[in-house]
């Protein structure tokens, strides 16, 4: 297996979920989940990045290395810059990010977005998508997607409805046209400095998404489709719930 280190951000301060990495969910926090999921993976080392000294304790009760990092970053992304420059990590390390509210991904695509990168050596980024599962996630802008090109580089990400169907050719039963993007990537080290440096694009800004910094910036993403779907994350209250019947299911 190739080598790959793990850095899971992990915020208190959160406009719609306060204080949600430490929220209980089956006896756990909510971290605990996602660190025991990256446990899973045989990565060679797995870091929680936060700027809260509450998570960096309960983190290091369950045994997770802890990294302290500035509350001054405005995304996940350059709070793993952080990290990497404080571990002293070499530019040709490959590091994966696993958001601090995925309790349910499965380490199977952990290792693959890790391994899609160490195949892909044009590409700085590697990341994973998904075919939909309804028509209705087609003009849903919640739902990410992502178009390809015949070497599964991207092209674009967009919360619009791309590729957009003008002459109506896609059969409505066919979604295999279109990829939804799921949100865990993997960085080569050395671009994670690039990137710290990049300012934010004007198509980020409209999107509001940050991958497209890097396609803006004429480098490469890697998209493979996940061998394993992702579970249900947790952005709400409401979410959180709907994750604990389903873990409480499998305990049956």
């Amino acid at each position: 297996m190739n080598s790959f280190k793990i850095v899971i951000p992990a915020r208190y301060a959160s406009s719609r979920f306060p204080a949600k990495p430490l929220v209980d969910l089956c006896g756990k926090p909510l971290l605990q989940h996602v660190y025991e999921c990256a446990c899973k993976t045989g990565a060679d080392t797995i870091v929680i990045a936060t700027d809260d000294d509450r998570i960096a304790s309960v983190a290091e009760q369950f045994g997770a290395t802890v990294c302290m990092t500035s509350a001054d970053h405005a995304s996940g992304t350059d709070r793993i810059v952080e990290v990497a420059q404080k571990m002293g990590w070499k530019d040709d390390d490959v590091v994966v990010n696993l958001q601090g509210d995925e309790p349910l991904t499965p380490g199977k695509i952990i290792v693959q977005v890790a391994d899609n990168l160490h195949k892909n050596q044009r590409a700085v980024c590697a990341t994973l998508s998904a075919s939909l599962t309804s028509r209705d996630e087609i003009t849903n802008p919640n739902v990410v997607k992502v178009v390809s090109d015949m070497n599964g580089f991207a092209l674009y990400f967009s919360r619009a409805s791309v590729p957009y169907d003008r002459d109506k050719t896609i059969p409505v039963d066919d979604l295999s046209e279109y990829q939804r993007h799921i949100g865990i990537y993997a960085y080569r080290v050395g671009f994670l400095k690039e990137y710290a440096q990049m300012p934010v694009c004007t198509l980020e800004k409209h999107e509001a998404l940050e991958q497209l910094r890097i396609l803006w910036n004429g480098k490469k993403i890697h998209v493979e489709e996940a061998v394993e779907l992702p579970g249900h994350g947790v952005d709400t209250p409401e979410d959180l719930a709907q994750v604990k019947k389903i873990i409480e299911s499998r305990s049956l």
